[in-house]
């Protein structure tokens, strides 16, 4: 019993540490096209805040919800001075039509050979499947993590990204 009690420990205090591993590093370089098939760089970010988030696959419950809730926050987003960009391992196809689909205003990176996912470490492997997982990074106008999302509500996300980008907006024009 005790050496479970360790074990379940040690795996909480080692997720409570990874989720602050990503803040202030350099945000991983990418070059994937969107739904269009038009290519996007982390360098055209530059200068802006963005709000890159990783979800598992397109026009499935959890995702679309989510999809959803950041396109009705997108123009709060936008206010703020910063870009959505959600990322999964889908085609640029089936990108194409979720986004139709829901009238998602912002990019979805197609990553089908998990380039991305993989530097941002959110790949989830399981026999005969991978996806990303639910993850979010918000990166600051250098291209560093300011904040870093390990575990994500669908429901409640936009509007959790919105009020931590306030915050961080206020201490980033304070350092």
């Amino acid at each position: 019993m005790r050496r479970i009690f360790i074990t379940i420990t040690l795996i909480i205090n080692f997720s409570l540490f990874a989720d602050d591993s990503w803040q202030g590093k350099a945000a991983p370089g990418f070059d994937l096209p969107d739904q269009n098939g038009i290519f996007h760089t982390l360098e055209e970010y530059k200068g802006k805040w963005l709000v890159l988030y990783f979800y598992p696959k397109d026009d499935t419950p959890g995702c679309t919800i989510e999809a959803k809730n950041f396109t009705t926050d997108y123009k709060a987003i936008e206010k703020l001075g910063a870009i959505v960009v959600g990322a999964s391992l889908d085609d640029i196809e089936s990108h194409k039509q979720f986004a139709e689909k829901y009238s998602i205003p912002y990019t979805l990176l197609a990553d089908k050979d998990e380039i991305m996912a993989t530097e941002y470490k959110v790949v989830k492997k399981i026999p005969l499947m991978h996806y990303a997982k639910r993850q979010t990074f918000i990166i600051n106008p250098q291209g560093i993590i300011a904040k870093f999302y390990a575990d994500v509500s669908p429901s409640s996300h936009s509007t959790e990204v919105i009020s931590d980008l306030k915050i961080l907006q206020k201490t980033y024009k304070n350092d």
